[in-house]
């Protein structure tokens, strides 16, 4: 089994000396101490700082999408060639070291995302983006997509840059033309991007892991292999 970018350290993340800091922190919850992601460990090293992920990480592009239950969108974008590594986790709330069971019952305003390292050489922004919106079966709906409603499942881009905010409201504005025929707006976010929490290790890459059912779903750059969201 091939796991989104497992041996890609190569991200220099390590290069945050802090990543490592965050893991000793008493405040955290203890799955934090699990955290093997050189990627992810950035993103808990940043958020503790009250700071988002810079968007280059030494050549490297970062960028955060929402779009509904992270696990199928982290597996999408594993599968596209020139994303380096993947992190599903919790952003655009207010609680620290948000876990799973309190953004599921809401109580921190964070939504479920995904934070990509890519190579823009290789992948656009535009392309990501583009990606994003083929995985959410209705933008116009608020606080859905698909069966999983909440405030926890609302789609966005969140900019990690200027030049990321403009690109990310010209995939907007692209989408919400296609959409103008049901004349409802596309209800998903355009805002710059806020502390990203990583989400509990065993989410990380968990459809590959074989999801809820014990079915592994291939990462492989390519494949057609439908997502199934849950396993």
């Amino acid at each position: 089994m091939k796991i989104c970018a497992a041996a890609t350290s190569i991200l220099v993340m390590a290069s945050t000396t802090a990543a490592l800091a965050t893991i000793s922190d008493p405040a955290a919850p203890a799955f934090y101490s699990e955290i093997i992601s050189p990627l992810a460990r950035t993103a808990a090293a940043y958020s503790r700082q009250g700071m988002p992920v810079p968007a280059v990480l030494d050549a490297t592009a970062v960028a955060t999408f929402a779009g509904g239950c992270f696990w199928g969108l982290e597996l999408l974008f594993c599968r596209e060639a020139g994303v380096i590594a993947t992190c599903v986790g919790y952003t655009q709330g207010t609680t620290p070291y948000p876990t799973y069971g309190q953004v599921c019952s809401e109580e921190t305003g964070h939504t479920e995302a995904v934070l990509i390292a890519y190579d823009p050489k290789k992948v656009s922004y535009a392309h990501l983006a583009e990606l994003m919106f083929d995985r959410i079966p209705d933008p116009t709906q608020v606080n859905r997509v698909g069966r999983d409603r909440g405030t926890q499942y609302r789609t966005g881009m969140y900019a990690h840059s200027e030049e990321q905010m403009e690109e990310a409201r010209v995939a907007y504005e692209r989408e919400n033309r296609a959409w103008r025929t049901s004349g409802r707006p596309v209800a998903t976010e355009v805002e710059r991007a806020t502390e990203f929490w990583p989400a509990e290790e065993e989410f990380q890459h968990y459809l590959q892991k074989g999801g809820r059912f014990g079915r592994p779903q291939s990462a492989e750059i390519g494949t057609s292999e439908k997502i199934r969201c849950y396993g």
